[in-house]
């Protein structure tokens, strides 16, 4: 179910840092996660910085970050509070009682402005965590794009169940 399309990142004669002689063009996946990536710098949240978007025929249609509700104080303005749950593995997670995740917040913000996200992919910094995943799952998104692993163990049966795919797409830092 989990493929890997590795873009292999930026090297030296990409001219990342714009003293390169000729730019590449950047591809649709190296694309939409380097704007993943960017989104993922307005997180508000002390344990990680996470981007979403949102993409259908290479048009982004929403984009998230992990923080607080709107309105409401952020974890770095306030003492973050954890509560955990066990996996029936027994396996111990922990997460942040303010933070909404940058998934929901894509189709938070999608479902605000009245956009369509049926059919869509998604591009997310890290692979999605069991509960975004059913809500990836609920809201119609056929592909979810991630680059750095999270708890895959924890979706391979709800993937395999839902049909979604789970493709890792890597870029370098530029």
């Amino acid at each position: 179910m989990e493929e890997n399309h590795g873009s292999g990142g930026c090297s030296s004669d990409r001219g990342c840092d714009g003293h390169g002689e000729l730019e590449k063009r950047l591809g649709w996946h190296e694309y939409f996660m380097s704007v993943a990536h960017l989104i993922s710098r307005r997180a508000t949240c002390t344990r990680g910085h996470i981007g979403a978007v949102i993409v259908r025929d290479h048009n982004i249609l929403s984009t998230g970050y992990n923080g607080a509700p709107s309105g409401l104080p952020h974890c770095n303005e306030t003492n973050c509070r954890i509560y955990r749950s066990t996996h029936p593995d027994g396996t111990v997670e922990e997460n942040c009682v303010n933070t909404i995740h940058a998934e929901i917040n894509a189709i938070a913000q999608a479902a605000k402005h009245g956009v369509s996200i049926k059919d869509a992919d998604i591009y997310i910094t890290a692979s999605p965590c069991i509960h975004c995943l059913k809500v990836l799952i609920n809201v119609g998104i056929k592909t979810i794009y991630y680059d750095k692993p999270y708890k895959i163990e924890h979706i391979d049966e709800l993937l395999r169940l839902s049909g979604i795919r789970l493709v890792q797409v890597h870029v370098g830092d530029c």
